[in-house]
């Protein structure tokens, strides 16, 4: 499998922006949405944990849909973006 590379500012700018337009859809949901945010910054899992105070293994749990986060964990992570946890209205055209 090929290592990971680190992505340019244009690359982390562009995802940023699909971030927020996403969340602005109510279009953002775990885990792939951790995922686009770690890489939005441009970070490795363990760069984005170590920035959270988090260990790796919880961030690559969270990824793979393996684990529960915390509300206070949600909160470090969205913070990041200026993201608040909250509900949103469900989709009609996504699957219950």
């Amino acid at each position: 499998m090929p290592r990971w590379k680190k992505p340019t500012k244009d690359e982390i700018l562009a995802n940023r922006r699909e971030i927020a337009e996403r969340a602005r859809n109510a279009d953002l949901r775990l885990p792939d949405a951790l995922v686009q945010i770690r890489k939005g910054l441009g970070m490795t899992q363990a760069e984005f944990a170590g920035m959270l105070f988090l260990q790796k293994r919880q961030i690559a749990e969270i990824e793979a849909g393996k684990a529960n986060p915390t509300l206070a964990t949600l909160q470090k992570i969205g913070r990041l973006f200026g993201f608040e946890v909250g509900f949103v209205p469900r989709n009609p055209d996504l699957p219950k």
